[in-house]
């Protein structure tokens, strides 16, 4: 386990205050075509596909967690690189069985299993191609999410090889940011897993009352959601806007420097 210091280092890229709808660069649905046209001729050649999910959180957070909270990180891996735009953000990502008890049962659960999802992911990113992109950047806020972002980008990438453009999948954002805010709330407050939960526990519940307070219903907040088939697993009750910064500039870090690192 890293050091507290070492941790908080880890984390050093300084978020905006709260995140805002998009309202024009670096996200493209907000702009119009010539925008993005005249942007890309202007060097930026960089672009992020950003997948959410939309997913039971529990009786205190919406479904379209992950949503906010990928589409504001994305927003700051663009700001961080300088030369990025972003696409819209995938809402629909592979969530499991729709019938499974506790999860893919409670009503707004939206599943979209691979290969349906690598498909999509593969035809944005031909799309993205077309238009004179050259680094077309995969994060995904969602377990889920990173088998097919890994399969779609290594399938093009052999496809593409020796055409000047390349797919990365940044599973760092993920997997490397999820162990990092574990690592430093149990260094800073001595919380274990179990505290702080898998599924919107501390972590989950902090990122979204920094990017989006408003999508938590703070009456609901209850350990381990109030009850055995709550859907949450650790404790909401514990979170804080200070908390979701960190843990979100662990994630835009990590993707900031796994980019980096494949470049080379």
């Amino acid at each position: 386990m890293r050091p507290l210091t070492a941790l908080l280092a880890a984390a050093a890229i300084t978020t905006a205050a709260h995140a805002q709808q998009p309202l024009g660069a670096p996200f493209i649905e907000a702009m119009t075509w010539t925008e993005v046209r005249d942007a890309i001729a202007a060097g930026k050649k960089t672009i992020i596909i950003p997948t959410g999910g939309t997913e039971q959180n529990g009786p205190h957070m919406i479904l379209g967690k992950h949503n906010y909270i990928v589409t504001f990180a994305a927003g700051e891996i663009a700001r961080v690189l300088g030369d990025a735009l972003v696409a819209p953000t995938v809402q629909y990502v592979p969530e499991g069985d729709y019938t499974r008890a506790g999860f893919g049962d409670k009503p707004g659960v939206i599943s979209l299993p691979s290969p349906s999802y690598d498909r999509l992911l593969d035809a944005a990113v031909r799309s993205l191609k077309v238009h004179g992109f050259t680094n077309i950047l995969l994060i995904g806020d969602s377990g889920g999410n990173q088998a097919g972002m890994t399969a779609v980008a290594n399938a093009l990438n052999a496809e593409w090889a020796g055409s000047g453009v390349k797919v990365y999948a940044l599973v760092d954002y993920y997997q490397k940011g999820r162990i990092l805010i574990r690592d430093y709330l149990q260094q800073k407050y001595g919380w274990d897993n179990a505290t702080v939960g898998s599924h919107a526990g501390t972590s989950d519940t902090s990122q979204l009352l920094y990017v989006h307070a408003a999508g938590i219903r703070k009456n609901k907040l209850a350990p381990s959601g109030g009850s055995p088939d709550s859907g949450v697993n650790g404790d909401p009750t514990k979170a804080s806007a200070e908390i979701g910064k960190i843990a979100i500039d662990f994630k835009v870090n990590a993707a900031v420097e796994q980019f980096r690192a494949m470049q080379k």
